[in-house]
Parts: structure tokens; sequence; C-alpha cells
């Protein structure tokens, strides 16, 4: 067998069954090994950040890694977006590029390019395969390092010569790395930390998975601690009778608001809060002044076993947890679309079990508040902050869990970085539905603009973060791509839309003209 082959097979025998791909010619013995060896499900991307933010979707649902396929250094460029976003996100890929033939490097053709170079900023592993014999093991060590807690980004580089070459060796699946134990000391000392209002337990990573959230809802009601999380999560379950938690906002000065009671502060997988920007006069540290910090688990640890310790240390065991959501259905009222009527009439259709792809930005901001009484459901939000997320994880997020309904909140400018992410659920016949925020513009970069203290922008500055001039047409660019969808502008009329959305079982398109 040929060195592609081997890889193939290795993938296969380490569980990686998926792999989202935009292939050129070096990886054409990859492609033609797909077709010797059953069982890959391969799907096809027309840009490479559709096949990187794919993978990471995938990975948030299944918990497991599925592979790419990149041509060479410019399509690993094209997938780096999203790649970043996985890296921030703890998402876990194999992220497979093609190479010249060795010997071909050297005479410096048009697309040869420093692939290990472009690769380290996004990746945790990056290995070069030199010859077919050893592509089967380096394959190997790459899915151990994608599955290192909490989830890595593990760059194979596949010459083309090590592809077509014979002599390639199937590799039996590495013994995967557990989660790091936490120090009974953290577990102490963070017992110590928390103790009455103006204490807080910041949750990120494993910490917002339902039985996670429900032992931090214990540890609050016996200390009186205040719960949050990160602004952006990789995934949190919501919905009614989960331990609801609001999130450190977006805004600079909101942030500071609901951060400043807080002197004492413990950290479960999450970062110490900070702007996401630099601001004119405006501090980058969030927390009050002074504030203490102690970690009792990082993201990569043995978080269920921190909670579960610091609970049972704390005599928390059989209390009933702090901030259960109650089941609400939202009053869906007539009248302009605006974003509180959004997410009314979200918080009214999400269905039990969905996932939602939160890539909303401004929109958005108020969706929290009115969907925590939904059924249960799942939230991913972009941790790494690059535009374009929404749709390709969107895309991933299906093909991990077909019997959830995926439900994607976009702007329409960030929905345009990787609008090819269209065809490939209708390709694939992904259970999407796609609420596009036509607001016509940049509109986060409006209140940028103001926060960096620009309070009179001429025309050409407003010109630059408008969507106008022609204006982008939502429903005529799905039905090019093979959905099926419609335009509105009222709240009854999203209502209506949204429910003949999430009652089709294929991708179905709704521009919201705000």
């Amino acid at each position: 067998m040929n060195g592609a082959e081997s890889l193939v097979r290795t993938l296969l025998a380490g569980s990686v069954d998926v792999c989202f791909t935009n292939p050129g010619t070096s990886e054409m013995h990859f492609v033609a090994a797909l077709d010797q060896v059953p069982g890959m499900r391969c799907v096809l991307a027309l840009f490479e950040g559709v096949a990187t933010g794919a993978a990471d979707g995938y990975f948030r649902m299944a918990r497991r890694p599925a592979s790419t396929l990149l041509h060479l250094g410019p399509g690993l460029a094209n997938g780096v977006s999203n790649l970043h976003n996985a890296k921030k996100a703890g998402s876990g890929i194999v992220n497979i590029v093609g190479e010249h033939a060795i010997d071909h490097i050297a005479l410096d053709a048009p697309l040869t390019a420093d692939i290990e170079g472009i690769a380290w900023p996004v990746s945790h592993w990056v290995k070069t395969s030199r010859d077919a014999s050893g592509v089967g093991a380096d394959g190997a060590e790459a899915i151990a390092a994608a599955m290192t807690p909490p989830g890595q980004i593990a760059s194979l580089i596949l010459p083309g010569d090590t592809a077509w070459n014979e002599g390639g060796v199937v590799a039996e699946p590495l013994p995967l790395p557990p989660r790091a134990p936490v120090d009974p000391e953290a577990v102490a000392e963070a017992e110590k930390h928390l103790g009455g209002p103006d204490s807080l337990l910041l949750l990120g990573g494993e910490a917002l998975t339902e039985d996670n959230l429900r032992i931090a809802g214990q540890i609050a009601a016996k200390t009186g601690c205040g719960l949050l999380t990160e602004w952006s999560n990789a995934r949190i379950e919501r919905g009614a009778g989960r331990v609801s938690v609001a999130r450190i906002p977006y805004p600079v000065d909101q942030a500071l608001e609901i951060l400043a009671p807080y002197r004492r502060i413990v950290l479960v997988g999450a970062s110490k809060p900070v702007a996401f920007f630099a601001y004119p006069d405006k501090p980058g540290v969030l927390t009050a002044e002074g504030a203490e910090f102690r970690e009792l688990a990082g993201v990569g640890e043995d978080i269920a076993g921190a909670l579960a310790g610091l609970r049972d240390s704390l005599g928390a065991t059989t209390l009933a947890p702090a901030g259960i959501a109650e089941a609400s259905t939202p009053e869906i009222t007539d009248g302009p679309v605006t974003p509180d009527s959004i997410a009314s009439v979200l918080g009214a259709c999400i269905p039990e079990n969905a996932i939602v792809v939160d890539e909303s930005i401004t929109t958005g901001r108020a969706f929290f508040a009115q969907t925590k009484g939904a059924p249960p459901h799942s939230w991913l939000n972009n941790k790494g902050g690059s535009i374009g997320y929404g749709l390709p994880v969107a895309v991933g997020a299906a093909i991990a869990c077909p019997d959830c309904k995926v439900l994607a909140l976009e702007g329409d400018g960030s929905a345009m970085y990787t609008v090819q992410a269209l065809w490939t659920m209708a390709r694939e016949e992904l259970d999407i539905t796609i609420l596009i925020f036509a607001n016509r513009s940049y509109q986060i970069l409006h209140g940028e603009l103001r926060n960096v203290g620009v309070m009179n922008p001429g025309p050409r500055a407003i010109d630059m973060l408008t969507l106008t001039r022609p204006d982008l047409g939502w429903v005529e660019m799905a039905r090019a791509m093979g959905l099926e969808g419609c335009r509105v502008d009222s709240t009854a009329d999203l209502a209506r839309a949204l429910g003949v959305g999430l009652a089709t079982p294929a991708p179905y398109l709704i521009e919201v003209a705000m």
C-alpha cells in the first residue's frame, strides 16, 4: 500500500472518520485512497476556511476530531482564520496539508511555501512526513496530539511522494492523553476564596457541560458566590432545568459594571477577564482594582473532578443548585424586527436538543436573557473572534449530530466571509436553519468608532462600514447555492418563517431585514 492509503486506514483506526476537504494536485493520491478504503465521510468545501471551521464545529459537538485536507501553503493560509478560532475554542483537528514532492520543493515552483511556518501559529503540533513508511505512525501521533485535552490542532504535512510511494504501514492508535489531575491544594485554596456576594466562580470550557454547571450551581448555593462565564464560549449547555449562567458583556463599560462587585474570583477553565481590544482611556483588565484570583482548574485539567471535589469539600453534595432556569415562552408581539423581538422569537421557538451557532455579533447581545427558559439546547460562540466562523461551524455541528436541529444566527457581514458554506449545506442535505440579520453594515464597527474616540466619522469612514451599493440579496444567493429561503421584515413574519425552517429537514435560509 502507498503512504496515502496507510494514512487513511490509520485515521479510521483512530476513529477519525470525517474529512472536510478542498484538495489539489498534491493531494490526489489521498483522494484516490478514499475510494480504496471504505468508512471515511468526505465533505467538500468550496473554500478552505469552510473546511477548517466545519472541523471545529464537528469537534465541539462530537468531542472527537475530524480531519481536513488542504492544498499546499496557500490552501492552508485560506483556512488559517478558522483554525485560529478552533485553537482558541480548544477544538481538536487533524489538519492534513499537502506538500510538493520532497525533491520538487528545491525547484521553487509557484505554489512552494513555508507550510510549517504558516501552520505553527495556529497549531499545537506540526510535523512533515519524510517517507511513505512513516506516514501511518505520523498520523497516529497527530490523532493523539489532537485529542490532548482540551483539544489541539495537529497539522500533518504530506509531501506528494510520501503519499504515492509504496511501503505504507497502518499504525495502531496511540494512548490518548488524559486530563491532568488538579492539585488538592488548588481545591482548598478555592474553598477559602469563595464566600459571599463579592466572590465569583468564573466558568469556561468543560465547566459548561450540563453536569458541571449543576455542580457549580451547588457550590453557589452553599457559598453565595456569583456565577459567570466568559463572553464567548466554545459550547455551553442551556435551557429549562439547567443552571443558567450569564456571560460577561462584550462592551467594556458593561463588563466593568457587572464585574465591579467581585473581589475574589475563582477560575474554572476560564481566563482572567480582559477587553477584546485596547481603547483610549479605558482599562484592558475588566475586574475591580485589587481583585484576587485563584485557579481551580485550567482548561486542559480535570475540571469535572475539581468541581466535584470542591462541592464535596464544602458539604454541598445534597443541595439544590442555585440558578436553575424555569421553562418559559416569551410573548411574540408583531412589529418591526429588533434585537429584542428576535430574542423573543428565539426564546419561543428553539426546539429541544437544538444546537445554536451564534455569530450574531451586535444583534445577538440580548439573546441570552430571553432564551434561558427555552427547551434544553447547546449554544456555540466564536471563541477566537475572527469572523466567518458561524456557517462553517454549523456544517460541522450538523454532521456530528444529525438528529439535532442546528440554528445558525449570522450577521450579514460575517456570513459573507464564508458564504460558500451554504453550498456544502445543500450538497450534504444538512438540517440547518440559517437566520441572516441583514442590517447591511458592519454594525459592530460603528460602535467601535465611538469606542476608540472617533465621534464624528465622515462619509468615507461610514462608507467602509456599510454593505450597500449594491445590497446583498441573501434569498437569491441561497437559491443559487441550492437552498430554499425567504425574506422577512416583521416579528410575526419571522416567527412564521422560523417555524417553516425548523420543520424543514434541509437547509433553509431566512433573511431578516433590519
